[in-house]
């Protein structure tokens, strides 16, 4: 598979900017835009190891497919978890992506978490580099989010950005082009939904899928409670299965969200204070006066930004588009490799492996 993607690249003349997320990647091709966006998932059968599903397609088979078939997210905690299963999983995507461009061998800038390894980084590099790439270049995710939020990152003022993900929220305070303080934590979507799940466990004794958490937390999720007379709280009939294995519903209500959540929600307004903490006095003055701004899939929880307001007393802002902040930043900076080469992550050279 692939060297037939490797031959398949030398018909390619373009670049390209990844955001490869544990629960969606965005792939943006130059002087095109984003051309795709789908869930970081892929299906293969379990016994020749040949793909059988990716995207979207793959994310439909989620607790639901048949033993023969292996389901799963390559990716965990914003990096590579599964080596073949990722390389197979952006062969396929970038086969999708390339069926309608005819262009030679590209170079890519991927964004990766702030706190990510060397070995991380490495396996990136080599998941890219094995499928054709020409060149792979890293940008930390907090710079790229900024730079798809048209932040003045590279001027002495400070640029307060969280970007909350699937796998990790990146937490960073950005100036002159460098990331001042930051906090790279294991808690964003994947760990809301894991505490959703465990909560309705706990709470009323009925086992549900992550997914049917993910539904909860899009559908009714609510970090701010309404005590007005009039409002309606919101509900939401879901099913799954007892201890015993007996198929049930139940009702969950706006309020059991709020619960479940208020730990994943702490970690990350703690993550905050202590970005801040780290962050020079002078910075700081900069962020009252011009905010927090949030990218991610996370930031459309609602009343997110207003909990962050809360607790920080600082302004709040969330991104126009805050799910392709990331990508768009890969983009801009491929479309101007050589205006905004400085902000990539230089290489470093690893002694032990």
């Amino acid at each position: 598979m692939l060297d037939s993607l490797k031959k398949f690249f030398r018909f390619f003349k373009s670049d390209i900017g990844i955001d490869l997320g544990t629960s969606t990647t965005l792939i943006y091709l130059k002087d095109e835009g984003i051309v795709l966006e789908e869930p970081s998932v892929i299906a293969v059968d379990k016994y020749n190891g040949e793909p059988v599903a990716v995207g979207k397609e793959a994310h439909k088979m989620l607790e639901r497919a048949p033993k023969e078939y292996l389901v799963k997210k390559p990716m965990k905690d914003g990096v590579i978890a599964d080596l073949d299963l990722a390389q197979s999983m952006l062969y396929l995507f970038l086969k999708k992506v390339f069926k309608s461009y005819f262009i030679s061998k590209p170079r890519v800038l991927v964004a990766v978490p702030s706190g990510i390894t060397e070995v991380a980084k490495k396996a990136v590099k080599d998941t890219l580099e094995s499928i054709g790439a020409k060149e792979v270049h890293l940008v930390t995710e907090p710079i790229a989010a900024a730079v798809g939020m048209d932040l003045p990152i590279r001027e002495p003022v400070g640029n307060a950005v969280i970007d909350i993900g699937g796998g990790t929220t990146e937490i960073a305070v950005i100036s002159l082009g460098k990331i001042v303080a930051h906090q790279s934590l294991r808690v964003a979507g994947d760990a809301m939904d894991y505490a959703i799940r465990d909560y309705i466990k706990k709470t009323y004794k009925v086992l549900i899928s992550l997914k049917t958490a993910e539904e909860i937390k899009k559908k009714i999720g609510n970090l701010i409670p309404n005590f007005s007379k009039d409002y309606q709280e919101k509900e939401m009939e879901i099913h799954g299965k007892t201890f015993d294995g007996i198929p049930t519903s139940i009702n969950i209500k706006e309020s059991d969200v709020r619960k479940a959540l208020k730990e994943p929600i702490s970690k990350i307004i703690e993550g905050i204070k202590k970005t801040f903490e780290e962050t020079p006095e002078d910075l700081i003055k900069d962020i009252i006066n011009r905010g927090i701004y949030i990218a991610g899939g996370g930031a459309l929880l609602k009343g997110l930004a207003e909990i962050i307001r809360e607790e920080i007393s600082i302004p709040t802002k969330i991104a126009d588009d805050p799910q392709k902040c990331v990508v768009l930043g890969t983009g801009k900076m491929i479309e101007q490799i050589n205006e905004y080469k400085e902000l990539f992550i230089k290489p470093r050279k690893l002694y032990l492996e």
